[in-house]
């Protein structure tokens, strides 16, 4: 295969001094965020009628699974780890803050506006064929799921030089900083009701989190055994946090009555990481050992190509084989979930979902690695933060009501008008005058 070619040529000119287990995190925690949608959407068509439900719900004892299957925290890891490389080179080369933030809003973006642009087509084509707004907007925000990490990951990115020399100068101050006001975030949620505070955490928590990964580039985080010992304490938090507090015990969704450890973010998530991050780091050496090898960095560097395009695809590529099996009278979703027959027909399911998705990402995957001309001019840093931020916006409304029966009319339309006139600002698409 000459993507597989094309990899292996490349993963055959990697620089020694690069980790390689970064990339190789990267790739693995997407490709559990994905498995893991696929696995807790619990589907059943029964006498014409198509029951959407949630497996956590439906099954509770399966809730354990969000412990392995909640990888975000890792992926936000690397990201400060990849982060704090991308600063290093930048200040080498004598790179802007512009200069430097141009390219990385790129390579985030590109993938999401074809995202973005499909859906449109999708939204009006369905609209004309007399498909009602609660569909449409059912469906969407089932496919748009996972944008909401771009939103926040942009933020993220658009601090990096902020938060980096905050951690150069600091240490681990800056990381117990954006810890503890994390953690006091949560107790004004619980302790005093004021819930509209909690979304703050998005910032707080995940600035956290990414942190960790500053921590890792300046190997400031000690030997296998410390590792192990930190991953150990994570998990006897977390677990403290959850049996003896007043968190619930999923990591993902919101089973639990409404409550959630994701929407919005809650200090959960912060010792998940520590214990996770903990666990893993304790592999590194015999694990960048493993990755000199060809096969397998091969393999990695394949899956990072396309990170980016096979993370915000996969659940529209579930809507979509979900629309032709319910049309096609309820084929392979007949099923109860929960019960063994559907436990046996799991593997199937997500084999089945990969090998729709692969080919799309391949197709796909061109304009993700796209790089900015030489000679292209870049925009000032604030149109740039500006441009980003009100991406950001559209992005995060898009992901919250999807399209379709906003709760303020026209809503959805004025997300994408957002995400639109932010392109153009930062420079992704045609630039303003």
């Amino acid at each position: 295969m000459k993507i597989w070619s094309q990899a292996k040529q490349l993963a055959a000119q990697t620089p020694e001094e690069r980790n390689r287990y970064v990339d190789f995190l990267r790739a693995v925690s997407i490709l559990m965020v994905i498995t893991g949608h696929w696995l807790i959407v619990a589907l059943y068509y029964d006498d014409g009628s198509l029951t959407v439900g949630d497996l956590l719900s439906i099954r509770p004892t399966t809730q354990w699974m969000t412990w392995v299957f909640q990888v975000m925290p890792v992926f936000f890891i690397v990201g400060g780890y990849a982060n704090a490389v991308s600063l290093e080179g930048a200040h080498r080369r004598g790179v802007d803050y512009a200069g430097w933030l141009v390219t990385r809003l790129n390579r985030l973006f590109s993938p999401l506006l074809v995202l973005l642009f499909a859906w449109a087509i999708l939204a009006a084509v369905l609209h004309f064929s007399g498909i009602s707004g609660d569909t449409l907007q059912l469906a969407s925000r089932a496919a748009l799921i996972p944008i909401w990490f771009l939103a926040i990951y942009t933020v993220v990115v658009v601090l990096a030089p902020v938060t980096y020399m905050a951690w150069q100068r600091w240490g681990f101050a800056s990381f117990w900083a954006f810890a503890i006001v994390g953690g006091l975030v949560d107790v004004a949620f619980f302790a005093a009701d004021q819930q509209w505070l909690g979304w703050t955490n998005y910032f707080w928590v995940w600035l956290a989190v990414h942190h960790l990964g500053y921590a890792w580039r300046d190997d400031r985080m000690g030997s296998p055994a410390r590792l192990l010992v930190y991953s150990v304490l994570g998990l006897s938090v977390l677990a403290l946090l959850v049996f003896k507090g007043p968190y619930p015990f999923a990591m993902v969704g919101s089973p639990d009555e409404g409550l959630s450890n994701t929407l919005p973010p809650k200090i959960t998530l912060l010792a998940l990481g520590i214990f996770q991050f903990g666990l893993l780091l304790s592999f590194e050496k015999p694990m960048r050992r493993m990755l000199s090898g060809l096969r397998l960095w091969a393999a990695t560097v394949l899956i990072n190509s396309m990170i980016m395009t096979l993370y915000l695809w996969h659940l529209t590529i579930m809507v979509i084989v979900v629309a032709l099996a319910y049309l096609a009278g309820g084929l392979g979703l007949g099923v109860e979930p929960g019960g063994a027959d559907w436990w046996m027909s799991r593997p199937l399911w997500i084999a089945f979902l990969y090998a729709v998705l692969l080919p799309v990402a391949f197709a796909l995957a061109p304009l993700e690695r796209r790089t900015l001309a030489a000679d292209a001019p870049v925009p000032s840093a604030a149109r740039l933060v500006a441009g980003a931020l009100l991406i950001c916006l559209g992005v995060a409304l898009l992901a919250l009501f999807g399209i379709g029966s906003p709760p303020v009319p026209g809503l959805d339309i004025a997300a994408f008008a957002m995400v639109a006139v932010g392109s153009g600002i930062s420079g992704l698409l045609p630039r303003f005058k």
